[in-house]
């Protein structure tokens, strides 16, 4: 495949162009999202295909990227992570490798985002109380030299999106 046909994976490494899914590979990834832990068994007799063809179209999908793992929805209040705040980041222009790693590290960061508009990176953090919170901003992400500013939105209520409502 031509270099420039290849995306960059995460890591900075080439990763292939996704193949097209179909629906069936749709049904497959809803299912997956609504319960990882759905059996081959039970995902074939769902979308209506042998135990084979589901177990083979599941690990192209782990194969090609689209299904990056399997893992549980947390409940981070009853986890002991009850104060919870999306933080707005400016940062050094061409820092973003940079800083994306400097941010994989942070206690309690459970998403990080590259944005467009009147800030660079938007990175979601669970801790378990605004103290915690506090150092967090104040020492470890004010401390990333390529971090121009910080912008702390506290979240009062939060509720993860089911596909199954």
């Amino acid at each position: 495949m031509a270099p420039e046909q290849m995306a960059e994976g995460p890591d900075g490494g080439a990763v292939p162009p996704p193949r097209p899914l179909d629906a069936i590979d749709e049904d497959i990834l809803q299912i997956l999202q609504a319960d990882g832990r759905a059996s081959i068994r039970s995902v074939a007799e769902r979308v209506h295909v042998s135990r084979a063809n589901a177990y083979a179209r599941i690990n192209r999908l782990v194969e090609d990227g689209v299904i990056r793992g399997f893992g549980a929805r947390v409940n981070h209040e009853r986890a002991g992570q009850s104060t919870s705040a999306y933080i707005t980041l400016k940062i050094v222009q061409n820092s973003w490798r940079t800083v994306r790693e400097q941010l994989r590290q942070l206690p309690g960061a459970s998403h990080i985002a590259l944005v467009g508009g009147d800030f660079d990176v938007l990175l979601l953090v669970h801790t378990p109380d605004n103290r915690a919170l506090r150092e967090l901003v104040l020492t470890r992400l004010q401390a990333i030299p390529e971090v121009t500013s910080t912008r702390t939105l506290l979240v009062f209520e939060e509720e993860d999106l089911d596909l199954e409502g």
